[in-house]
């Protein structure tokens, strides 16, 4: 199926410098493949001048619409802005660093018209640090357990898919989306295409191990039941545990007539138990957390200008 337009979301967050090469980049690889396209670039509270070069761009060129959020809310939050004001048939998302090159853009069309509704530019090879790459491979474990589909190790945020997938996730308002969970509500084909991935010549990564852990603990207990469900065979594993740890108690004391020497074993027993029950409350916890933010029904994101020429 040959699609005729396209609309490029971009979320921006302190990257002044990066906007205007990829502006021009972007706008070369669209005109000569779509008859109508547009650039959209969602500024998510930069502390830069992130936003004045958005509105100098949007002011030079009708195809980029700038859109200044009032605070910052998180990439998957200005994704989700950006998607839901999309006007085309089709909709790719990358970064704004220039670590996703638009050059990319045409290898994901061409899989994405072999009948697939949603198509990831994944990486040949990452460029980023060790500490880095296991936290992306701990959130594309946890998006695998949330998704259960066989492509989620390869998910990325370069990703093109058809506009009106948007549809299934339009009653969406939860403070914590994740954009490729709420595409999984709407489809199953997903594929992806190995693309190229340029180091970062601007500034510096705003996602640290620590966020990208935290991204991971909120897409597992805010989309999935499991790790409740591990808390629950967690909890039935050491109760067995217990149980046989009595009976070998039981049996050294109608052996030998004497119990298991004292406080070293009873101290590791009740540390070992302890630990546990702490840490299935931790898990229960975090799904209490998540229901009262949604009960407190904070936004999404909030929009405070809109800049088109």
């Amino acid at each position: 199926m040959a699609y005729k337009s396209i609309s490029a979301v971009v979320p921006v967050y302190n990257s002044q410098d990066s906007l205007e090469p990829l502006s021009k980049r972007l706008s070369a690889v669209l005109e000569t493949r779509f008859e109508d396209w547009e650039i959209i670039l969602i500024n998510d509270g930069s502390r830069d001048g992130s936003w004045a070069a958005i509105c100098k761009l949007a002011d030079a060129n009708p195809h980029v619409r700038g859109v200044n959020l009032m605070r910052n809310y998180g990439q998957h939050n200005a994704l989700l802005a950006g998607i839901r004001m999309a006007k085309y048939e089709l909709t790719v998302t990358l970064d704004d660093d220039l670590q996703h090159p638009p050059e990319e853009i045409p290898k994901l069309l061409e899989t994405l018209n072999q009948g697939y509704d949603v198509v990831y530019g994944s990486p040949k090879e990452g460029r980023h640090g060790f500490s880095r790459n296991i936290a992306s491979q701990i959130t594309k474990l946890a998006l695998y357990s949330v998704m259960s589909v066989q492509i989620a190790p390869k998910v990325s945020a370069f990703r093109v898919f058809r506009t009106s997938l948007r549809n299934a996730f339009a009653d969406y308002h939860a403070p914590h989306p994740s954009i490729d969970v709420l595409l999984s509500w709407a489809t199953t084909h997903f594929s992806f295409v190995e693309v190229a991935h340029e180091g970062r010549k601007i500034g510096k990564s705003n996602y640290t191990f620590l966020k990208l852990l935290g991204h991971s603990l909120t897409m597992a207990t805010g989309y999935s039941t499991l790790p409740l469900r591990f808390a629950s065979i967690l909890g039935f594993t050491f109760t067995l545990f217990g149980f046989f740890v009595l009976v070998y108690v039981l049996s050294r004391y109608m052996i030998n007539g004497s119990p298991v020497a004292g406080f070293p074993f009873l101290a590791s027993t009740v540390s070992i138990f302890a630990g546990v029950q702490l840490f299935c409350i931790g898990i229960i916890g975090e799904y209490l957390a998540r229901m009262y933010s949604r009960m407190m029904d904070k936004p999404t994101y909030v929009i405070e200008e809109i800049r088109q020429a």
